[in-house]
This record gives structure tokens, C-alpha cells and sequence, in this order.
């Protein structure tokens, strides 16, 4: 054999069609982002970026608030 033979790229089923398949109902993940959606992120004093500075874009601040609460629980 020549080549490592691999799977056909063309298959549909490899993945689940969407990220929310892999992450169960029960997961605490579903909580934290309806808890965060919910929020008024502008009345508890989180700033909104201006886009004046160069650079990279950050990250959006929902997402931010939604891993730091995942990540100390």
C-alpha cells in the first residue's frame, strides 16, 4: 500500500449537525447561558467595546461571562 487509505471525505454522518448535539440536556452549560442571555450586561457595568483601538476583535462579553461562570463552578 502506496497510501494510508482514510475514510471518504465526502461522508455526511461523521459529526453531529450541530455543537448543541454533544452537550447533554441536563448539563449545567444550558443553565449558564439562559442565566447570561437574561442579564442586562450594561446595567451591571460591563463596557461595550468601541472598535477605535487596532488589533484583534475581543470576544464578545456574553461569551466571556459564560466561561468564566462554567469554569468556576
Amino acid at each position: 500500500m502506496p497510501y494510508i487509505e482514510g475514510e471518504d471525505r465526502h461522508q455526511i454522518h461523521l459529526l453531529p449537525n450541530t455543537l448543541d448535539d454533544f452537550v447533554a440536556e441536563e448539563n449545567p452549560v444550558r443553565v449558564i447561558d439562559a442565566y447570561v442571555d437574561s442579564l442586562a450586561l450594561e446595567e451591571l457595568g460591563f463596557q461595550m467595546y468601541s472598535g477605535t483601538k487596532a488589533g484583534q476583535k475581543p470576544y464578545r462579553r456574553e461569551y466571556l461571562l459564560k466561561l468564566y461562570l462554567y469554569c468556576y463552578m
